[in-house]
């Protein structure tokens, strides 16, 4: 038996996120269907993580295990051959048995990004987010700053109805906001990140950019404990899932 790990990189503008789901098409779904037409079995595949409809992935884990003795180097451009022009595998390599490419990251980083110009873009549709009033980023990233460390972001969660309340500390071990050109792009890395996270945390500091708070409410926010004290849930579509750690 072999376990072995998959990066791909993915276009999540059609896909409904990454888990198979009946009726719509998933990231998960096409691959597993790709893998086998390459080795000619269903193993049960890991992802590092679940991703909503229409976020994106510079770089996305999977692991299974297998018999079949193809290299693993080879399979990155097997599978390309059945992989939709929106999915690409770029790496494989054989890991330990006790591997899962969920449960054993150490940490993720997420990048969102913010087309800040009056006039869109049509080549960035579906790629970032679209705003037109003036960003000020300066703020956005001072603001930034009051989320690094071990925090409990109950307020920065979508709840599940369906899913038992957990631990929601995460910490969060680097973060900024940064402007080039009409593109700006907050970077977040850590251990691990509740639904919605990032997206919220967006929304909050676009909230700050905009003067409906200040960098110093950050942390009255974190303390609160309660979703309805953060900014709104920013759109998907400048969401990418740009690295994981192992």
């Amino acid at each position: 038996m072999r376990n072995i790990l998959v990066k791909i990189k993915y276009d999540g503008r059609n896909f409904h996120g990454w888990q198979v789901q009946n009726n719509v098409v998933t990231v998960q779904s096409v691959f597993q269907d790709a893998l086998f037409r390459v080795i000619g079995e269903y193993p049960d595949i890991k992802g590092c993580s679940r991703t909503d409809a229409g976020v994106h992935a510079n770089m996305y884990c999977i692991s299974f295990k297998t018999e079949h003795t193809i290299p693993a180097d080879r399979l990155p451009a097997a599978l390309n051959r059945f992989l939709p022009k929106s999915v690409a595998a770029f790496e494989a390599y054989e890991v330990d048995l006790d591997f899962h490419a969920r449960y054993s990251c150490k940490g993720k980083e997420y990048i969102y990004r913010i087309y800040n110009a009056t006039v869109r873009d049509p080549f960035l549709d579906g790629f970032a987010l679209h705003y037109w009033q003036r960003l000020d980023d300066g703020i956005m990233n001072e603001a930034a700053k009051h989320f690094l460390g071990t925090h409990d972001f109950t307020s920065f969660c979508t709840v599940d109805p369906g899913r038992k309340k957990g631990d929601f500390h995460r910490t969060v071990k680097n973060i900024s906001v940064t402007r080039s050109g009409e593109m700006v792009t907050l970077t977040i890395e850590a251990d691990g990140f509740l639904y919605n996270m990032v997206r919220i945390i967006t929304g909050t500091l676009l909230y700050t950019a905009q003067g409906k708070l200040v960098p110093d409410d950050i942390h009255g926010i974190i303390n609160a404990l309660d979703r309805k004290q953060a900014g709104p849930t920013a759109p998907p579509e400048g969401l990418y899932l740009n690295r994981v750690f192992y």
